[in-house]
């Protein structure tokens, strides 16, 4: 029959390939109605165009930050975000995504309302998607 080994030099040849003992994961079965159904998803999702606005701060941080620091320390330049004052300033910018890439970036000029919003989406959404080969 053949030679006979440890089960220590097989397990250690095992772990030098990469192989390790694991319990195998527990996952629902899925039947072809649901991957054929989870893959008719997918394709809807690759076709989506995601957007949003966000607002970023020029200088400094438009949230708290923490840090780690021993008692009397608080000031130490490694403790303290610097500031300007009434903020530095900031940009809103508007960007869409899609599976397929991104899209356009663009800069809000003054406050966002409605009516801006909608003139942002209706000059740049159509064509983002476009460019994406989306529609």
């Amino acid at each position: 029959m053949g030679e006979s080994c440890r089960k220590s030099t097989i397990t250690a040849a095992l772990h030098q390939s990469g192989l390790y003992g694991r319990v195998a994961r527990r996952k629902p079965l899925l039947s072809a109605r649901h991957m054929k159904a989870r893959m008719d998803s997918k394709m809807v999702r690759n076709k989506i165009l995601w957007s949003d606005e966000t607002k970023i701060e020029l200088f400094g941080l438009n949230s708290k930050r923490y840090v780690w620091r021993r008692p009397g320390t608080a000031h130490h330049l490694s403790n303290t975000v610097p500031t300007v004052k009434h903020g530095g300033g900031s940009i809103m910018l508007w960007g869409c995504f899609s599976a397929a890439g991104t899209g356009r970036l663009v800069a809000i000029e003054g406050k966002m309302n409605a009516a801006k919003y909608r003139d942002i989406l209706d000059e740049n959404l159509l064509q983002s998607a476009q460019d994406l080969r989306l529609g």
